[in-house]
């Protein structure tokens, strides 16, 4: 196998988490929750830590659905905390979310030695060894994905970016909160179990924020930005 041919199905993986997670980086940028995608990513890593605990494959089936359960936990949570008076900044409870969720996972892993290098991997991903089947399991997910907020975009767009203007529209914002980090949640766990928890923090957290700037716009900073051509 030549250096094409094996860096070929990593670098398309790539484009396509770069491409769902910069979208997505906008709105966590607009709402002001930077850390959210890691808090989220490492709820992941949780749920995935304790289905090997359990003695499931990483890569397994099982792994999969525990870790987004674990997600759609962590989405109904933060889809409460929003608030116009709460005492608590929002970002401070995403904080400790992630905190306590790497804590857990550390503590799980530390009952078993035999999977230290499993914390490693949910930590720094490997990426150079994904495969084709993963890369098109992953795009059709990250495909339906994609249509869904598309088709709800002026909802998403507003709330993140209007919030005020949504709440006197009467749109619940606590329910599309819940429907935007679920979403989150679907393409976390599966990126999580590609790329690991710090390089989706970075591509997701590379959106810029500033009012001059168009929608348009702040997807082809963040796609540059995040692509794999910028590494």
């Amino acid at each position: 196998m030549d250096t094409l041919s094996f860096l070929l199905a990593p670098f398309v993986a790539s484009l396509i988490l770069t491409g769902i997670h910069a979208y997505l980086g906008v709105h966590v940028v607009e709402r002001g929750v930077v850390f959210v995608d890691l808090a989220l990513a490492q709820i992941a890593a949780l749920g995935t830590t304790v289905a090997v605990l359990y003695g499931f494959d990483p890569h397994g089936r099982g792994s999969y659905w525990t870790s987004l359960a674990f997600t759609f936990l962590g989405a109904l949570v933060f889809s409460t905390i929003r608030a116009q008076s709460e005492r608590i900044p929002q970002e401070a409870i995403i904080g400790i979310s992630y905190a306590v969720a790497s804590a857990a996972a550390i503590l799980a892993m530390s009952k078993s030695v035999a999977q230290t290098e499993h914390l490693k991997e949910m930590l720094v991903g490997n990426i150079l060894t994904v495969s084709w089947p993963e890369v098109r399991h992953t795009a059709l997910i990250y495909g339906i994905i994609g249509v869904f907020h598309y088709i709800f975009r002026k909802k998403f767009l507003l709330i993140s970016m209007e919030p005020h203007e949504a709440e006197d529209q009467g749109i619940s914002i606590r329910f599309w909160d819940f429907l935007f980090y679920a979403s989150f949640g679907f393409v976390v766990t599966s990126s999580v179990a590609i790329a690991g928890v710090l390089l989706v923090f970075f591509v997701t957290s590379s959106s810029p924020r500033s009012a001059q700037c168009s929608m348009p716009g702040k997807l082809a900073h963040a796609w540059r930005s995040a692509g794999p051509w910028e590494h």
